[in-house]
């Protein structure tokens, strides 16, 4: 399955590819905005985690840009924050997010929940 991690915490990035790898995905990352769209063109994942908070473009306005192109609106993508409000949740639904995980990232519950996600477009 293919995934692609958007954050610039290296740390995020590493934790995140260790636990999804190791539980059989194919995973992808990028550090900012751009080098996310430059993947995305070159192979679209099935699900984006996205970061909200990256330098330069951040990741509710990737979410909408992703959202509105014909070739990309139906990337599943989740947005991930350490903003745990629900008015934050909501701006992530509002952008075209399909779903939200908080941080900081449980290990435990990442790939069973990008497991669902995922199921949704299967077929």
């Amino acid at each position: 399955m293919s995934v692609l991690i958007v954050d610039d915490n290296p740390d995020n990035l590493k934790l995140m590819v260790y636990v999804l790898t190791k539980a059989g995905h194919r995973v992808r990352t990028a550090v900012d905005a751009e080098q996310a769209l430059e993947l995305v063109r070159q192979d679209p994942p099935r699900l984006i985690l996205m970061d909200v908070q990256l330098p330069g473009m951040d990741g509710l306005s990737l979410t909408r840009l992703l959202k509105a192109g014909a070739d990309t609106r139906d990337i599943l993508i989740i947005a991930v924050t350490a903003y745990a409000m629900k008015s934050d949740e909501a701006r992530g639904f509002a952008a075209g997010c399909d779903g939200y995980i908080s941080k900081p990232i449980n290990t435990r519950t990442l790939p069973q929940i990008v497991a669902t996600y995922l199921a949704r477009t299967a077929g």
